[in-house]
């Protein structure tokens, strides 16, 4: 995926999403302003109904901004119609739920191999060497011709992780995609972002989990839909419009002294 002309991979840019309910209008995100840059690890904590998920429908494109603009890679988002946009998501992101969302009657093998058949990605007899490539990655390889059901609750996060990788996306986003595991499996699940990251992803994860958002390169916290801090490598810093650019500047800035630019994420 290309990234924007400012650098950026994601840019949102005074984001705001009302909901019409029966009480009235509801306001659950308040003029976000967002810059994420190529392989980043990103996550998102606040308190419950903060805005958190809503974020993320915004950069996946699952839910449109009532005003703003997103734009991520070339693609100004909330300019697309329903089908344009599935069409990017598919090729472009890899979205990973909570609760996995597997199709129950098919095995493991073929849900992996799905987003690759929808989307016309790789030759047709690619996609099952692919997808069975996919899911040794996560380790359950010795699952693929099982049903989701047959599978603990961490083996079924796995196999949606090894989906949301099939079209090989350059974004990969998760929605509290350890909230159903315990602690031991989680960590597990982080570790396989972790190694996504080091092979050049970018990803931006929802969790509550704050020993497991320690270990991102930055977090940013959302409060009555507002960004109120963005925190980047151990230094939080204000969300205003400037100091968010102050930070990016930073961030370029250390990662170059430390010889950690790779073109290839730039690309």
């Amino acid at each position: 995926m290309k990234k924007n002309g400012n650098g950026a991979l994601i840019d949102l840019r005074d984001v705001v999403k009302t909901y019409e309910t029966g009480a009235g209008d509801v306001t659950v995100l308040k003029d976000i302003t967002l810059r994420v840059q190529p392989g980043e690890f990103v996550s998102v904590v606040g308190p419950s109904g903060s805005g958190k998920s809503t974020l993320l429908n915004m950069i996946t494109g699952i839910d449109q901004p009532t005003s703003g603009e997103v734009h991520v890679g070339h693609e100004a988002v909330h300019t697309l119609s329903q089908n344009q946009l599935a069409r990017w998501r598919g090729r472009n992101v890899g979205v990973v739920f909570q609760f996995f969302q597997l199709l129950p009657t098919l095995t493991i093998l073929e849900n992996v191999v799905l987003p690759m058949d929808f989307c016309s990605m790789y030759r047709r007899r690619e996609r099952r060497e692919r997808a069975m490539h996919l899911l040794e990655q996560v380790g359950i390889a010795e699952h693929a011709h099982k049903l989701p059901s047959a599978l603990s609750g961490g083996e079924q996060q796995r196999a949606a992780i090894a989906r949301a990788l099939a079209n090989d996306p350059s974004l990969v986003v998760a929605d509290e995609p350890t909230g159903n595991l315990d602690t031991a499996t989680a960590n597990e699940v982080f570790v396989l972002f972790e190694e996504l990251v080091a092979q050049g992803k970018t990803l931006m994860v929802v969790t509550h989990d704050r020993s497991l958002s320690a270990r991102t390169g930055r977090v940013l916290h959302l409060l009555d839909g507002r960004l109120h801090r963005d925190q980047n490598n151990g230094e939080s810093r204000s969300a205003s419009r400037g100091s968010q650019m102050a930070g990016v500047l930073l961030q370029y800035a250390q990662h170059e002294a430390k010889g950690m630019i790779d073109e290839r994420h730039l690309a």
